[in-house]
Formats: C-alpha cells, sequence, structure tokens
C-alpha cells in the first residue's frame, strides 16, 4: 500500500487472525484520545464477526489462543498507557501520526464497506484520478501531504525501517502522494456518511476499535524504540557478573579436555581421526575437523588471528577460546580466491576439533546449545523483559475480560472458505517446483 499505511503494523498478525483483523477501541473520552486501555468481550466479539471463518472456528476451539491474546491486550494496553504518561501521545510528530492512523483505517474501512460488492480492487482502487486532481486543486492538501510525507519518513528512519540518508526517488513520492490524497477522499466522505446516518451504528463503533487498537500499536511501538529497549539492555558487564556468580557455567572441565587432545595431537596422533571422536562441530567432524576455502574475515575473529600465527601444515600451539568453545586448530594451506566485487581475497583450508562450551536453555528443552554469554545475555534479557513489563502494569491497570465468546461460522461460509482454499492450492500445482505461489513483485 506505500509507505504511510505499511508503517502501521497490525497487531492482528501476532493473534495469527490474518491481515482482516485490524484492530480494537472502546469509545474515546477526553483521558484516552489515543489507543485504549480496555476492552469487552463484546467488543471482541464484534470485531470477529465478519472474520475468516476458519480462524474463528480454529479460535473457538483453542482456549490457549484466546488466552494468549488476552495477555496480549493486558500488554500492550498497559504500554501504551504509559507511553500516554510519558507524553509521547502529546509529541507533535507522534500526534501527526496518531490522527493519520485515524485516517487510515477509517477510510479502508470505509473502502471495505462502499465497495464490498463491487468485486476485487486493491485499497481504494475505486477512488478516480480526476478525485485525486481534484482533492490536490486546494493548495493546502498540498501542503498537508508533503508534511506527511516528510513527518513519515523521519519516523521510519528514527525506527530504523529505513537508512539515514535515505531518500524517497519520485516515482515513490508520487505512489504516496496518490495514496494519501485517496486515503483522505474516502476519511472525508466517511465522516460526511457517518453525520448524515448512512452508516449505522454498530460500523461506526466498529471503526472507533478499530482505529484504537493500532493507535495503541503505535504508542507500544514508539515508546519500545524510545525508553523500553534502553531499560531492558543488558551490558557485556551484567553478563559477566551472572557468569560469576553461577560457577556451573565456568567450563574448566571442558578446557582441561581440550589440553588433552590438544597434547594428543602433538605427540602425533592422527587429527583427522580425534576430530572425528571428539569434535562437537557438526558442520565439520564427520570430514576430520576440515573446513576447506575458508575467506578471510568470515570466522570469528580468535579462530582467524591463531591460524595467522601459524603455516601450512603446522598445529597452533595452544588451545584457542571463542565464544563458541575451545579448538584445537591446524593450518592446511592458504590460498585466494575472486569476491563478488572482482577483488582477490585471502582463503585458507582449516581443520578443528571443537569442544563445545554450549549450554541449553533448561525451560525449553527443543532449544539448541549456545555459547554461554549468548545464553545468558538470552536469560537477563528475559528477566528484564518480565520486570518491566510487569512494573507498568502495576502502574497501568487496565480492564480486559478472562475469556470471549467467538462468533460462530455458518457451515455455508466454512464450506465457501474451504473451497476457496483449495481452489487456492490447486492454482498453485501449474507452478515450476520450488516456485512461490505468490509471485514478489519486481523491484524498483
Amino acid at each position: 500500500m506505500g509507505s504511510v499505511s505499511k508503517g502501521l503494523i497490525v497487531l492482528g498478525t501476532i493473534f495469527v487472525l490474518g491481515a482482516g483483523l485490524l484492530a480494537w477501541k472502546i469509545k474515546m473520552d477526553s483521558s484516552h484520545q489515543y489507543g485504549l486501555n480496555k476492552i469487552t468481550a463484546e467488543e471482541i466479539a464484534l470485531i470477529l464477526k465478519d472474520e475468516n471463518p476458519l480462524q474463528l472456528k480454529q479460535l473457538s476451539q483453542d482456549a490457549e489462543q484466546r488466552k494468549t491474546l488476552l495477555k496480549t491486550f493486558r500488554d500492550y494496553f498497559a504500554i501504551a498507557s504509559e507511553a500516554k504518561k510519558q507524553g509521547l501521545a502529546d509529541d507533535p510528530a507522534n500526534k501527526a501520526q496518531l490522527e493519520e492512523i485515524r485516517a487510515i483505517i477509517t477510510a479502508r474501512s470505509y473502502d471495505q464497506f462502499k465497495n464490498k460488492d463491487k468485486g476485487p480492487m486493491p485499497p481504494f482502487g475505486f477512488v478516480t484520478e480526476d478525485e485525486v486532481n481534484a482533492f490536490y486543486s486546494d493548495p493546502v492538501n498540498e501542503a498537508r501531504f508533503e508534511s506527511s510525507f516528510s513527518s513519515q519518513l523521519e519516523s521510519a528512519k528514527k525506527a530504523k525501517r529505513i537508512p539515514e540518508d535515505y531518500t524517497a526517488d519520485e516515482e515513490a513520492k508520487k505512489n504516496e502522494r496518490s495514496m494519501f490524497a485517496k486515503i483522505h477522499i474516502y476519511e472525508k466522505e466517511a465522516e460526511e456518511q457517518m453525520k448524515s446516518g448512512a452508516l449505522s451504528e454498530e460500523w461506526k463503533r466498529k471503526n472507533e476499535l478499530m482505529v484504537g487498537l493500532q493507535q495503541t500499536q503505535f504508542l507500544v511501538s514508539t515508546y519500545a524504540q524510545d525508553t523500553l529497549k534502553k531499560r531492558m539492555e543488558v551490558t557485556d558487564a551484567d553478563i559477566k557478573k551472572y557468569i560469576e556468580e553461577h560457577p556451573e557455567l565456568e567450563p574448566t572441565e571442558k578446557k582441561k579436555k581440550a589440553e588433552e587432545i590438544l597434547a594428543r595431537v602433538k605427540a602425533g596422533e592422527d587429527f583427522a581421526k580425534l576430530a572425528k571422536e571428539f569434535s562437537d562441530d557438526p558442520g565439520s567432524n564427520d570430514k576430520g575437523g576440515l573446513y576447506e576455502g575458508i575467506t578471510k574475515g568470515s570466522f570469528v575473529p580468535e579462530f582467524e588471528a591463531a591460524t595467522e600465527k601459524v603455516e601450512p601444515g603446522q598445529i597452533v600451539d595452544s588451545v584457542v577460546e571463542t565464544k563458541f568453545g575451545y579448538h584445537i586448530i591446524k593450518l592446511e594451506k592458504r590460498g585466494e580466491t575472486k569476491g563478488s566485487d572482482g577483488q582477490e581475497k585471502g582463503t585458507y583450508d582449516a581443520r578443528h576439533i571443537l569442544i563445545s562450551t554450549g549450554v541449553k536453555d533448561p525451560d525449553n528443552p527443543m532449544s539448541r546449545e549456545m555459547p554461554v554469554a549468548d545464553f545468558v545475555k538470552a536469560k537477563l534479557q528475559k528477566e528484564k523483559q518480565e520486570s518491566v513489563l510487569e512494573e507498568i502494569k502495576a502502574n497501568n491497570p487496565v480492564e480486559v475480560p478472562d475469556d470471549f465468546e467467538v462468533p460462530q461460522p455458518s457451515e455455508e461460509d466454512l464450506k465457501k472458505m474451504e473451497e476457496k482454499m483449495k481452489s487456492m492450492d490447486e492454482g498453485s500445482e501449474d507452478l515450476p517446483k520450488g516456485a512461490p505461489k505468490a509471485m514478489p513483485a519486481k523491484k524498483k
């Protein structure tokens, strides 16, 4: 749709209910002008009423999925409330973004309502170029677009969604200009229809719900970028302190094992055989620990520095420690290759035996081993996140039901959706093997 609407990351995506589920909002009052801090079971049902029948059926049968959805509401509502306390909604740039969210959601909802029986069409596809030109015949609207476009770019740069030095080309700006007009044409038309009574109270209520949750999402994202990221940061000093306080993570015995294997290598035992027997590296142990054609700079610095100190055929004199564990290293040969830029780059072949110091997360038996520092960092980050979130929730009470009834789709609607999904799958069979079912847009 364009960077304006792409910037609205739909909270519904984390609810596995698809792009159709956009947002929720209670009836706004002056103390909660943007976002929300409560929702009722009846309001959730209102939003869900017209969603994908198969997904509704799944949601109605899965209590854990509903529980996760409601927990996410509680977390997001509390964070958004804290963001407003901190003044984020009063910042002029954020305020402009929040108002633009209202315009986009209202226009999109109205587009779906007005053109629901006219067949498939991209969002705002029924707004004509003549209408767009008429919109910009007013110089005020041109100025509004320029201001909004600049604000969107700055916001995207601040959130690191685009590079700091990014400059939109003329075609991109032209597309955004057209989309901005279409959004505000339909927003104005929707407002007129609401005033005249042509749109039902249910439609207006649902639209307010949708606007509110999208604004909540924006406040959460902005607060996370500006504040939460810093509060949840884990430093190298934090990691070192934790490891010192937990001696069971110190790999003393593993280092001793690595030194014993190095002694056997130096005594003349076959390096490849020992690698197959002892190495914890699944990528090389079946090849006798051999990696060929390693481009300089592609392995961890400690490993590469060690290979620079020896000649081909030699073994590094001591055990080399990296974040992955302890390595016994033998340099086999050096070489060169041409990189993608046509420049010659140094390469080397090396064998190694890795005695891993990795640990598994005891709370996740399906997890892979990871370096101790990475494990500790993830653990401390999780603890900080939980602590900060609990503090925010304690200071920002919200109202969310314990459960809700999912609207039940009719058997006819379920059958139609199943047939539609089946036809989509069958249509993909004509594509070449490995081709995506939906071809990506060409890059400019």
